[in-house]
């Protein structure tokens, strides 16, 4: 099984800037820009449309995941109340 690749890895490879992906994808440029940075958790549809405008599968692609979260606020162990 090959290494499966970052969209910014396939867009490279196929000489796609963000402005031709946000135009031949039809999603919003926030958007794309988010998923590019791996900022974003795509919805299947949406990782349909940016795959088929780089013409590759989805499944060729490493979409990421979330992001972890830092609690920034809210009672830690430092109240006793530890989860």
């Amino acid at each position: 099984m090959s290494r499966l690749k970052t969209l910014s890895e396939c867009m490279a490879e196929r000489g796609v800037d963000l402005a031709a992906l946000v135009t031949a994808s039809g999603l919003d440029r926030k958007v794309v820009e988010a998923i590019v940075e791996g900022r974003y958790l795509t919805s299947p549809k949406q990782r349909a449309r940016l795959a088929a405008a780089l013409q590759v599968s989805p499944d060729e692609i490493h979409w990421g995941g979330p992001v972890p979260v830092d609690h920034m606020y809210g009672h830690g162990p430092q109240f006793g109340r530890s989860p």
